[in-house]
């Protein structure tokens, strides 16, 4: 493995917020109690002092001054941004539809301003499937953007659900791809796991994500659209290391609810289907496991910025013991074909050794 060739490094998690949604955000925690998922998460996001959230909130509604310095600080060449959990998904049908449009434009406009050092997954309100549906058009068609992001479970329903199809069919047919981010768990899951604290980064969300991964393979969403691609981070919160498991155990019919009939078994739709990211996993034995289970082909490389240090993800990926090539397609060949990523057009930054700490950027994690 050659480490003095160039990596163009391509972050695919990276969340950004604006005023608008902070505040409206805000106004919900008030209004709710710790009943409702994400209550207890953006009730400590938003109300704590402490070094690190005011590092992340500050983070999240910078676009143009310090994420850049950071980026530009250890050789990262794009982020693909996206509005941080749980995005518009907890607030009232219209303001939902509103925010997520003025988002998208918002996040166009920065792109526009630098095309070579920003892509985009566009926000959308599931709560209301119609709308959501026709903002994928206008997002995708219009504003150009890369795909699109959905917070987990809306109002703690899950986008199996017939009902939301409407979402998928826009995407297929437009060849967005759904990034699936996580949330804290729905309220018909979330009580185990507040007793330790557990309903955040450390497993709820995995577990919340995977949960939703595995309701849509054994659905049968991907019978009915073939060519929706879902796009999972953190490794793919778990899936892969189970797709044995779940393989033998689907013909197994559970004795009060029938699992449908699919065409593939759960591991084919998730090679096919899925891919995954490195967001907040910046493990090698995890990294190279990934690689055997799905291939590279299927695995981006993320920081989950600002909540993630960049420092540690770059070293990660530049001292992973890999193959150069599954380097190059893993830092950034994956994220240019499924996003639709134009090329580079400025020269790559060589950084190989993360160096030190970049501006802003505190030796300590988010707020998850």
């Amino acid at each position: 493995m050659n480490e003095a060739l160039p990596y163009r490094r391509i972050a695919t998690e990276e969340a950004f917020s604006v005023p608008e949604v902070f505040a409206a955000l805000q106004e919900w925690v008030a209004g709710t109690g710790p009943d409702e998922p994400d209550h207890d998460f953006l009730s400590f996001l938003f109300g704590q002092d402490l070094p690190g959230l005011q590092r992340v909130r500050r983070q999240l509604l910078d676009l143009e001054d310090e994420r850049l310095e950071i980026m530009d600080g250890f050789g990262v060449d794009v982020h693909l941004l996206s509005l941080t959990a749980p995005g518009v998904q907890t607030l009232p049908d219209d303001r939902a539809i509103a925010l997520a449009a003025h988002v998208n434009d918002r996040l166009a406009e920065v792109i526009g301003k630098h095309p070579d050092r920003f892509a985009g997954l566009a926000a959308v309100a599931p709560q209301v499937p119609a709308a959501a549906a026709a903002e994928i058009g206008r997002a995708i068609g219009d504003l150009k953007l890369n795909g699109v992001v959905i917070n987990s479970h809306t109002r703690n329903e899950y986008l199996d659900d017939e009902k939301f199809w409407p979402i998928f069919e826009a995407a297929q047919d437009l060849g967005a791809p759904v990034y699936i981010h996580p949330r804290s768990p729905s309220a018909q899951m979330a009580q185990p796991y507040k007793r330790f604290g557990l309903e955040t980064g450390i497993y709820g969300f995995q577990a919340e994500t995977g949960l939703h991964g595995i309701r849509l393979i054994c659905s049968g969403v991907f019978d009915q659209f073939p060519r929706l691609q879902i796009v999972l981070g953190h490794l793919g919160e778990g899936i892969p290391f189970w797709l044995w498991r779940v393989d033998y155990m689907h013909p197994v019919r559970s004795s009060h609810n029938a699992r449908p009939k699919l065409e593939l078994t759960p591991s084919e739709y998730f090679k096919r289907n899925f891919k995954i990211t490195t967001s907040g996993m910046n493990w090698h034995p995890a990294l190279r496991f990934c690689i055997e289970a799905v291939g590279a082909d299927n695995i981006m490389w993320a920081i989950d910025y600002p909540y993630q240090l960049t420092e540690g993800a770059v070293q990660f990926m530049n001292e992973a013991p890999i193959s150069d090539m599954d380097k190059h397609k893993i830092f950034h060949g994956n994220a240019e074909r499924v996003f639709g990523i134009a090329p580079a057009t400025r020269p790559v930054t060589i950084r190989e050794g993360g160096g030190g700490q970049g501006p802003g950027e505190a030796a300590t994690s988010g707020s998850r």
